[in-house]
């Protein structure tokens, strides 16, 4: 929500606070700022009011004109001007030498065809007015009074074009933020600012310096404003056939003229970030602006018999939106109905068949209140989340329709010319004579639930300036001990509907805000500590950093097909995926089954810009469509990490020799395998941990067909689950003390069949070496000259060492011809030469 704080700042008296300090408060009391935007011109104080004294074609460019502008200096300005419609005698806006626009240009002395021009006379959109730029913005046309106005006048003294912007995040339970009045109410609860009468009411007409006529009034804390026209509009009526509509009112107006709307209310709606449109237009969505709740503009005399409807939607039924896109309904859909069939997509986007064009001169305003849920569900079907649509979809209260109609009203009359005609045509299933009894709040509870005392006077005093009503059931009770009773708005009444919501808005305003920061008393004893499974995931991220790698964060959404990307048929139990049900689109419409499917999308996202060699790694959670052993009534989830790196398999293998060796886990080993889909076959392998071989993941080289799904060259990848990795870790590593005696090294090259695997020959030889082994690797594996086909050179390197002697010649021989004895027999091994 875009709140430019000049609009901000009619609504409530923010006594020179600027947008940093208004942005600050609210921020205190949860109403979050996005960003501060300035719009439009950096420097506004060098935008000057100028009048064209003189303009003289160019005598080297058929496009542009020579001008001498006076701006209130000792001498008239030259420009150069190329704008079709530059005339002398017309009063304009123009940027001084020195001036910043929008996007950061900066007017300098130039020669334009060898024409020295000082400035730029501007048109509306570089001066942050709408999007018109096919000629300059001449104030007499559209400023009443322009004439009289002192070339030199800055012009922000006569229209508001520049203006600070808080860019609002505001939570899905708070719409009456969503309307500038509703902000406006925040600043001056948060702030003790006073707030100025609501706009769509006579006193709010008066303040802005006008008077309301008939049906212009809708004083707040009315359940509904009666209509003295009545409520009949001759030659029109109105049904709500579906309970999902509480309230439609419709409005006619005569005498319209489809034009621009006036600058004020463009450069307002600009600032707002919506782009003006024209006067009838621009009304609805100036109205929506202020008070949260949006308005649709018919083209009466293009309703059809006079007749609207309002119903749901049947399966398959077509309308044609003002996008020009036709849309096939879903049963259930609300739309508007006039006797030619659907005009209208209810409450997310108007029909074109009924939309106000250059040729209207009667308007049909229509006011509604809608279900939110339905709203939403269409509008997210369709992707049509426009700024109604957005409103629409939160569920306002019935009442706020009577706010729009009353400062639309008003403003049609104004700045149309529009007259009214009939009175209010009012339907729906809401009953204003309904109430909701009010709720009690105790100042002993107010007092438990947030630690320190508030006392009634100033519980009132909060509520009252966020609208509330409040009375004091017990005045005579002693401090502590009494309750108010507290009447909720309309248009808070979603929110707020328990004793301890009103407790919430008390301290979000007059505790939170206020509390001083203070240290926990007792520090030591609040100090927290990792658990040792978290300690462990710590060193398994930080061994992998230091390796190089980087660390990444994928979605935990994926698409439908992901699974099958990955080569998994639909019976592999890893492509069983979680499926939502309410997604946010179909590329994420499933909760991912394997990590590694992120780890693909966002190594494809780096590539296609440019990064190269990649090293990248995740930590997070896996999902798949099959029961939690510990949760049965949940989907099975276990925590993941993976690697993948622009490299081969045993650059993987470093990388999980490193991440096992941070766990301080020595009995692991890898199986070849494969039956694994997305890992090459001959590359890939099971891990398994301890003397029972527990598979805790998979290591290996993507498969090239599942690589190039994702446009990837050759990439290695392991996948491990920590859940089942991490119980297996020691907390602790036995101490064993550095050998007092020297060890002793020898390297052994050794012929073995293909099939037999280099973890194979490390398990035979370690087992082999008995007591004095220390430690045995591989360190090399050779093909080619000298080795037979079919066979393999393994180099291993042994290292021997006693602990309470120095190794004899014997000793050590012995235990080499016990090695290379049973690689023989286990594994069939030939030492070679």
């Amino acid at each position: 929500m875009k709140a430019p704080l000049s609009w901000l700042g009619e609504y409530v008296d923010l006594d020179g606070r600027d947008a940093t300090e208004v942005a600050a408060r609210l921020n205190v009391t949860g109403t979050e700022l996005d960003r501060l935007i300035h719009h439009g011109v950096e420097t506004p104080e060098r935008i000057l009011v100028g009048r064209v004294l003189t303009c003289e074609p160019h005598p080297d460019a058929d496009r542009l004109r020579v001008t001498t502008v006076d701006i209130g200096a000792d001498e008239p300005s030259q420009i150069v001007c190329g704008a079709p419609n530059v005339a002398a005698g017309l009063v304009v806006g123009v940027a001084t030498v020195g001036a910043v626009m929008p996007g950061g240009l900066k007017i300098k002395k130039a020669k334009l065809r060898g024409v020295a021009s000082n400035g730029m006379i501007c048109s509306a959109r570089e001066l942050g007015i709408g999007e018109e730029h096919d000629g300059i913005l001449a104030l007499d046309a559209v400023l009443p009074g322009a004439a009289e106005i002192a070339p030199g006048t800055p012009l922000t003294d006569v229209l508001a074009h520049a203006d600070d912007v808080l860019d609002l995040e505001i939570t899905p339970n708070r719409p009456d933020c969503l309307g500038l009045y509703g902000i406006a109410r925040e600043v001056a609860a948060s702030s003790g600012a006073a707030l100025r009468p609501a706009p769509w009411t006579a006193a709010g007409a008066e303040a802005a310096g006008t008077t309301a006529g008939p049906g212009e009034d809708a004083t707040e804390g009315t359940t509904a404003a009666t209509d003295a026209a009545g409520d009949a509009i001759e030659g029109f009526s109105l049904v709500v056939r579906t309970p999902r509509c509480p309230r439609f009112t419709l409005r006619l107006f005569e005498g319209v003229v489809i034009g621009p709307s006036p600058l004020w209310m463009q450069a307002r709606l600009s600032a707002a970030g919506m782009r003006p449109i024209n006067n009838v237009v621009d009304i609805t969505n100036y109205v929506m602006l202020v008070t949260g709740q949006p308005l649709h503009a018919f083209d009466a005399d293009r309703v059809a018999g006079g007749t609207l409807i309002v119903r749901e939607a049947e399966d398959g039924e077509q309308l044609g939106t003002l996008d020009g896109t036709t849309r096939t309904l879903k049963a259930g859909e609300l739309v508007i109905d006039d006797a030619d069939g659907p005009t209208s997509l209810a409450a997310v986007m108007g029909g074109a068949r009924s939309e106000v064009h250059e040729g209207t001169t009667r308007v049909l305003l229509e006011v509604a209140s809608w279900d939110g849920p339905t709203i939403h569900r269409t509008a997210h079907r369709l992707d049509l989340f426009s700024e109604a649509a957005s409103r629409n979809a939160k569920g306002l209260a019935p009442e706020q329709v009577d706010w729009s109609q009353a400062l639309a009203t008003r403003l049609l009359r104004e700045t149309v010319g529009a007259r009214r005609v009939g009175g209010t045509l009012s339907a729906g299933t809401w009953n204003p004579a309904v109430v909701l009894p009010p709720l009690s709040v105790r100042e002993a509870r107010v007092e438990r639930i947030l630690g320190t005392p508030v006392p009634r006077p100033r519980q009132t005093e909060l509520l009252d300036a966020l609208g509330f009503s409040v009375t004091d059931a017990e005045p005579d009770a002693p401090a502590g001990t009494g309750t108010l009773q507290i009447v909720v708005p309309a248009e808070r009444r979603a929110d707020v509907t328990r004793e301890i919501d009103v407790i919430e808005e008390i301290a979000r305003l007059g505790v939170v805000a206020d509390l001083e920061p203070t240290l926990p008393t007792r520090r030591r004893a609040a100090a927290a500590r990792l658990t040792p499974r978290q300690r462990a995931r710590r060193r398994v991220e930080d061994v992998l950093v230091g390796r190089g790698l980087q660390e990444v964060v994928g979605w935990s959404f994926t698409d439908a097909g992901a699974a099958g990307r990955l080569g998994l048929s639909e019976d592999d139990p890893r492509s069983a995926a979680v499926v939502l049900d309410n997604p946010l689109s179909e590329d994420q419409a499933v909760l991912r089954p394997s990590i590694l499917i992120s780890l693909l999308d966002i190594a494809r996202h780096n590539r296609t810009r440019g990064v190269d060699a990649l090293r990248i790694f995740e930590t997070g959670t896996v999902f798949r469509d099959a029961p939690d052993p510990d949760r049965p009534d949940m989907p099975y989830e276990h925590l993941a990490v993976a690697a993948l790196v622009q490299d081969d398999l045993f650059a993987a293998k470093g990388l999980l020799e490193a991440l096992m060796g941070a766990l301080r886990i020595d009995d692991w080993a890898v199986e070849a395998t494969d039956e694994v889909a997305f890992l090459h076959p001959g590359r890939s392998a099971r891990v398994t941990v301890g003397p029972d071989a527990t598979v805790v993941g998979l290591l290996g080289e993507v498969h090239p067909r599942v690589a190039g799904r994702w446009d990837l060259p050759q990439v290695a990848t392991f996948l491990i689950d920590l859940d089942k990795l991490l119980p297996l870790a020691p907390e602790a590593r036995t101490f064993r003390p550095v050998g007092a005696f020297p060890d002793a090294r020898f390297d052994l090259a050794v012929l073995v069949a293909e099939e037999v695997t280099a973890a194979q020959v490390v398990a035979v030889a370690r087992k082999a070496g008995g007591a004095l082994l220390e430690d045995v690797s591989v360190f090399d594996a050779y093909r080619g000259k000298g080795v037979p086909d079919g066979q393999v050179s393994l180099a291993l390197h042994v290292r021997l060492r006693a602990a309470d002697r120095t190794l004899a010649e014997d000793e050590i021989g012995g235990t080499r011809d016990k090695i290379v004895g049973a690689l023989s027999q286990k594994v069939g091994g030939v030492l070679r030469g």
